[in-house]
This record gives structure tokens, sequence and C-alpha cells, in this order.
């Protein structure tokens, strides 16, 4: 018999007003046990809101959140103390005045240390059981030497392990974390982030983190959730978001890509870069489509008789970023291997295998200046 999903959402809807779109809108999707979901998307999508939503901190308008089987939002309503969950703050919300040890034993005081652990008088947990699983989760995040401390002796990597022991002591089913890594710098960021998913896989936790980090949701997660508006854009894995997005905005967001105009040719869709040969995608109403070309997949060759110019350089360090500029004035990025350096102001031929490229029914071109204004620009007629 299989085992029941951990998390399931049935068409869950969250309004904060009747005169304005819902913040979450009829999002449907169901987690795994020992599974990593990221909620992923730009500010206002409705990402923490459906964090929020999950833990019972908001109640849905519409639909049901279910946990190891059980409705929790329906008929039965459960409040988040009751949801056996564990959920990581983006600001950590430590209590200043209690040491490490009594931030993470704060949660087991109140809950117990999971199913079947020896208890005192009134059902609380034993002194025994609530040191033991203390000491246990501290030693998960590794931070033996350090349980005397107070959150302002820490740093924030830190501190961010103390609430990720206090979350995982009690032994929830299920581990909700709200941007855990934004107030970190990049280093401790990146580490950290590895780290947490290696504990999560250790003790088999379930987890759900929201971001709207692109590079740290398809790192960490198992899957990724795409929102845009309160809509689910595409539910799948890291690798199938990035090389196969179900949708423009998906594109557009994780993939960070180019968009180039396209007409239909004999040949294929022709754009100022060559031609391509795909099928579908077109607009119907005008036949016309914009093609999807990463970054890293457009190679340059410096040529006096490219049709491309190059405007600026940056080096990254593994490798070179490029601004291109097309004769119709478009820019292109292109991300390409540390090699010899092609000269600012010099011509380049641009060239993409078409197996990399994608089509979208035509909208206008959005075009990113080096200054980074947005700027949209009409599809050729």
């Amino acid at each position: 018999m299989t085992p029941p999903d951990i998390l399931r959402l049935d068409t869950v809807t969250k309004r904060y007003s009747p005169h304005l779109p819902p913040a979450v809108d009829h999002v449907s999707l169901a987690l795994g046990q020992g599974e990593i979901l990221g909620l992923l998307g730009p500010s206002g999508c409705g990402k923490t809101t459906l964090l929020r939503l999950i833990a019972g901190f908001e109640q849905p308008d519409e639909g049901d959140v279910y946990l190891t089987g059980q409705s929790v939002s329906g008929s039965t309503w459960l409040p988040p103390e009751r949801r056996d969950v564990g959920i990581v703050f983006q600001d950590y919300a430590l209590f200043p005045h209690l040491t490490v040890e009594k931030n993470v034993a704060f949660g087991l005081q109140r809950r117990g240390p999971g199913a079947g652990a020896k208890t005192g008088r009134g059902g609380a947990p034993s002194a025994a059981a609530v040191q033991q699983h203390t000491e246990a989760a501290i030693a998960l995040v590794g931070l033996e030497g350090l349980k005397h401390r107070f959150p302002h002796e820490l740093s924030g990597g830190q501190q961010q392990r103390v609430a990720l022991a206090r979350a995982l002591a009690p032994r929830p089913a299920i581990i909700l974390l709200d941007e855990p890594f934004s107030n970190l710098d990049v280093q401790v960021r990146l580490y950290l982030r590895q780290e947490v998913r290696d504990i999560l896989r250790q003790v088999g936790a379930s987890g759900v983190f929201v971001t709207h980090d692109q590079e740290e949701a398809l790192a960490l997660a198992d899957r990724v959730a795409v929102m845009n508006q309160g809509h689910l854009e595409q539910l799948d894995t890291p690798e199938r978001v990035y090389d196969q997005p179900a949708s423009r905005f998906v594109a557009e967001f994780v993939t960070q890509a180019n968009f180039l105009p396209a007409q239909p040719s004999p040949q294929g869709w022709k754009t100022e870069v060559g031609c391509f040969a795909l099928e579908g995608g077109a607009d119907p109403a005008t036949g016309l489509a914009d093609l999807m070309v990463r970054q890293e997949d457009i190679a340059l060759v410096a040529d006096a008789a490219g049709a491309a110019v190059v405007r600026d350089r940056q080096f990254l360090g593994r490798e070179y970023k490029y601004c291109l500029q097309t004769p119709s004035g478009r820019w292109l990025y292109a991300r390409l291997p540390v090699g010899p350096p092609i000269a600012i102001g010099s011509q380049a031929q641009v060239t993409v295998p078409s197996g990399r490229v994608r089509a979208y029914p035509s909208q206008g071109v959005t075009v990113a200046s080096p200054g980074n204004n947005v700027l949209s620009i009409p599809a050729v007629n």
C-alpha cells in the first residue's frame, strides 16, 4: 500500500480583498516523504502566502490542505501548533534572552519530541526526553560547543542553524522554510544551503522552502513550483523547469533567457541571428513567435562581417558575460567559458544550436538594456 503524501494541496485559494485578484489561486500540489519542494517566484507572486496556508497562519477561502493524509484546513481546522510542522522564519525568530540550548528546547517542552517519547505528569515530555532531543538537534547542525551562547553572540549562519535545530527537534512531518538564506552573505549562503539539504536528507525530513533566487531553488529542491500572480505556472524537477519551461513566464524568470522575434519562412523561424527549424509556438492570431535563446547557448566568434556588436564584457571568474547589440538595436546576452576575450566594440558572429531554442507565441520582445531598463519592442510584422 502506497503511503499518503506528507503534504497535499487541493485547489487552495486565498483572497485578501474581494476587489483584488487572489493571492493564491486554485493551487494544487503534493509532496512525498523525504522530498524537498522549492516555491519560486518574484515578490508578490503568492509563495509566502502559500507557505502560511500550509503552516496554518492563514485559512484558505477555498480548497483544503492535507498533512499526512488528514485534512487540516477544511471542515476540521487545526491551528499551527497542532499541525506537526517545523518552521524556519526569514529572520530566524530566536528568543534573544534564551541560550541556544533553551531556544531549541522551547518547542519540545510544548509539543513533545516525536511520537512515543517518554512523558512526565499530564502527558508533558519528560525532562530527560527534552534534553536528549535537544542535544541531538544541536549536534545535527554542528553547534555542540555553542549551546550556552545567546543569539547575539552568534553569526548569522549560526543563528540560522539554531532556527533549523529548533524546527527539527520535535521531529515534525514537514519543515517549512521562508527565504531561509536571504539575510546571509553569498559565501555563507552557498555553504549553508548545501548543509541544510544534507541535514534534511540525513533525517529523512520533507521540506518546503520559499525563495526568489532561481539558482537556490534549482540547487536545493527535488522539485520546483514556479508561481506567478497566485498561479502555479509549473511544477517539475529543476532540470525540466530549466530545460523545458512550461510558459513564457517560467522561461523568462527561471532561465533569464533572450527572446528574439521570429517570422515563419520555408526554412523555419527566421530571426536576426539565423533560421531555426522548430514546430509550433506561433501566436494563433498573428502567426508570429518569439524564440527563447539561453545565454549559455550562444556561441560567439570575432568576425568583422558579423552582424552583432560587442557592447560590454564582464569577467565572472569561470565565464565571460557579453552584452551584444543586433542590427535592429536589440540586446542579447551571452555567457561563454573563459578563453581569449572578444574586444568591446568589435563585431561578432552569433550562432545558436537549433535544439536549444524554444518558441513561444509572440508578445513583443522584452529586452534588457545595459542599464537594466526594460523596454518592450513590438514584434516585426
